[in-house]
């Protein structure tokens, strides 16, 4: 069965991300606030790809407490990697954000 989640939540889920990829990527590789290098690009279009495949759909938690880890490997090196370095600063870009993406965290332990 294919999946096409476009639901409230896979949504929300694809903004956090692509702020989180834009961020790493403008503070890391120094590029514009609206622009993103070929890399970290890729990276945005996989993730946007995995999100709206996701099995889970509008039931998902957040990557981290997910049960099955659809990245491939090398994606997946490459998200934590931004997820580390953005996430603490999200609480000063995005605080919004954050305390949503912390909140879905929490409720679904």
């Amino acid at each position: 069965m294919v999946a096409n989640n476009t639901g409230p939540k896979i949504t929300q889920e694809k903004a956090t991300v692509r702020v989180m990829i834009y961020l790493y990527c403008h503070k890391k590789h120094h590029t514009p606030h609206n622009q993103l290098c070929d890399e970290c690009n890729d990276l945005l279009q996989y993730a946007m790809q995995r999100l709206t495949m996701c099995r889970f759909g509008e039931e998902k938690t957040t990557c981290e407490r997910c049960p099955k880890h659809c990245y491939r490997k090398d994606y997946k090196l490459k998200i934590k990697q931004v997820m580390r370095f953005s996430g603490p600063r999200m609480m000063i870009y995005h605080p919004v954000m954050a305390m949503k993406h912390l909140y879905k965290n929490l409720i679904k332990k």
